[in-house]
């Protein structure tokens, strides 16, 4: 709008069109649109890296027999293995076994391991720092506990540094052609 005013206005009175000031805006319009992709492209990608890194494998019963799976195919209602050191696959719901103690400080900032028995829930992301036991998988992916406080981290629509600026110069500086204008004539 500002680059279209720029012309329009400086193209009264017979005066030529003011090309740089439309070059400029045009320009300061192109650079705002790029670094605003970019930023939103990296955080895409920055929670893509987190869900990627969680558990990339774990034992699973299939067909009677346990092997190690890829987590990314785990599906409700498959029964997991959680043993120390683990990091929990899925949100998932503990079974018969030894109490676990859970670190899900990263989720939850919780600063100390959780004590967890059968029937408690477990979040995809946690750690096992105590324990073993079987455990059925309620959600997976984006419906997992991690998985929806990525998916509000990567849908946050904050406003940039220069993103604020230029909401607060554009306006400006429209302002200013119009008095310029009505100075002028």
């Amino acid at each position: 709008m500002a680059a279209i005013m720029a012309i329009a206005l400086a193209n009264g009175g017979g005066k030529p069109p003011d090309w740089q000031d439309f070059v400029g805006i045009i320009t300061l319009l192109v650079i705002n649109s790029t670094i605003s992709f970019i930023e939103e492209n990296n955080a895409g990608n920055a929670a893509a890296a987190l869900m990627a890194g969680l558990a990339p494998k774990t034992k699973v019963l299939r067909d009677g027999k346990w092997s190690e799976q890829e987590a990314e195919i785990l599906v409700p209602g498959d029964i997991i293995s959680i043993k120390l050191g683990d990091i929990v696959p899925a949100d998932a719901r503990l079974l018969e076994g030894d109490p676990l103690k859970i670190d899900q400080s990263a989720l939850t900032g919780e600063s100390l391991p959780v004590n967890k028995h059968p029937g408690d829930g477990v979040f995809s992301g946690s750690t096992c720092k105590q324990g073993e036991i079987e455990a059925v998988v309620i959600a997976t992916g984006v419906r997992t506990f991690f998985g929806k406080a990525a998916h509000l981290v990567d849908s946050t629509n904050q406003v940039g540094h220069f993103q604020k600026v230029a909401n607060y110069t554009l306006p400006t500086v429209q302002i200013s052609i119009i008095y310029t204008y009505q100075i002028t004539n």
